[in-house]
């Protein structure tokens, strides 16, 4: 019923976990695990859909929110698999049909649990992940990309368990698209969620083609970790915020060890990866979709009263009118071409990147999910401009330019 995170392949556990099978089969630091496969969300689907056909998906995911109720035979293979696996606590990932292709890479479209303690709550991880599928945000993300992204693949979500890893320091890494490009490598203190969600602005690491090792050293303030069963946000002291997360030692070999997944799963990747008691796991690999922006100084080749300078995260230049977003309170105001400026763009905002004509954040990089998805979206995004919120006034017309990091105001 369950299969070894080693043995996944792409037909039964989707390409998520196909990708963790093959880094730890060749013998890449990956944390050990197994997956709930394709197979097994298509019963429990089926079994609700015959209960209620008219509903179809719909009720799928109304029970399973409701009810977070799993059959017998599953709840005791997963029982027996968290034994064997012998972990405190537990990542639950989602592996579903399409996630991360090289046409569309879902980035954040699905749900991720991390610091999941016990049977119960990895059965209540699991229908978390598989509701999921069918969210709002996810439907909306997958009309965009168009069915042929997704392969003609049936609809289906198979879940990964990982041991969790209480990291130091995490972040991505995307590795070169080109034989002569560089590794962008971002990192932020704690967990990764800061990093790839974009609530935090992380430290930039480049390792260029002939090894040189260049960074930009951020002002971290904050961070996530795992106080026994619970994720707690909390503040980075003042002496660690402008401290460097990563010495170049730990630097090379993360790019070392991007070079060996690019070699096994045969295409330049985005990886996540963590730092924990003093080891590089790497946690997940998908293929790059859309390359991020070089990464340089800010500069505008244009001129205005006002320019504002940030990280560049995704290519091209847009022109609209500022809308101020700081919740989904504010998601109605804004209109088709407007410029989004908000504090950092959740996945449940995905359907705003429709609309936009050019997103800008106060903290983020561009390696986070939000950058990934602009640049599928192919409109510009601008990250990490501190104070963005109360410099870009609602409803002036600005220009963001996401290959230079700079946005003008006028």
């Amino acid at each position: 019923m369950l299969i070894p995170l080693r043995d996944a392949e792409a037909a039964t556990c989707g390409g998520k976990a196909a990708g963790l099978g093959a880094m730890l089969r060749a013998g890449l630091p990956v944390p050990d695990g197994f997956v709930v496969p394709f197979a097994v969300y298509l019963a429990v689907a089926h079994e609700l859909a015959q209960r209620d056909p008219l509903r179809g998906g719909l009720a799928f995911t109304a029970e399973l929110l409701r009810d977070r109720s799993l059959p017998r035979p599953l709840l005791e293979a997963l029982g027996l698999a968290l034994g064997r696996l012998g972990a405190p606590a537990v990542a639950v990932r989602s592996s579903a049909t399409g996630e991360d292709s090289r046409q569309a890479s879902a980035a954040g479209q699905y749900e991720t649990t991390l610091a999941v303690h016990g049977l119960p709550a990895v059965a209540d991880a699991v229908c978390t992940c598989w509701a999921s599928l069918l969210s709002p945000r996810a439907t909306a993300y997958r009309s965009r990309t168009g069915p042929a992204d997704f392969c003609g693949e049936e609809l289906a979500m198979a879940v990964i368990v990982q041991r969790h890893l209480d990291a130091d320091v995490s972040g991505v890494m995307f590795t070169p698209t080109s034989s002569d490009g560089a590794t962008a490598i971002d990192a932020a203190w704690g967990l990764g969620p800061g990093v790839v969600a974009g609530t935090v602005t992380p430290d930039t690491y480049r390792v260029a083609a002939d090894g040189t090792v260049t960074s930009t050293v951020a002002d971290k303030r904050t961070r996530l970790n795992r106080i026994g069963t619970h994720l707690l946000t909390r503040d980075v002291p003042a002496e660690d915020r402008r401290r460097t997360t990563l010495d170049e030692g730990i630097v090379r070999e993360l790019a070392a060890l991007g070079a060996q997944v690019v070699e096994t799963l045969r295409g330049p990747q985005d990886i996540e990866w963590a730092v924990a008691d003093g080891r590089v796991w790497l946690l997940q690999a998908r293929p790059i979709t859309v390359a991020p922006p070089p990464m340089g100084p800010a500069t505008s080749p244009r001129s205005g009263p006002v320019l504002l300078t940030g990280i560049p995260g995704s290519t091209g230049t847009a022109t609209g009118a500022a809308r101020t977003v700081r919740g989904p309170d504010d998601f109605a105001r804004v209109r088709p071409g407007d410029i989004l400026v908000c504090p950092f763009t959740d996945p449940a905002w995905t359907p705003l990147l429709r609309l936009a004509g050019g997103v800008v954040t106060e903290t983020g990089g561009a390696l986070s999910h939000a950058a990934i998805v602009a640049r599928e979206h192919g409109i510009p995004a601008v990250l990490g401009l501190a104070g963005a919120l109360t410099s870009i006034p609602d409803g002036a017309t600005v220009t963001v330019d996401g290959t230079t990091g700079a946005v003008t105001t006028r």
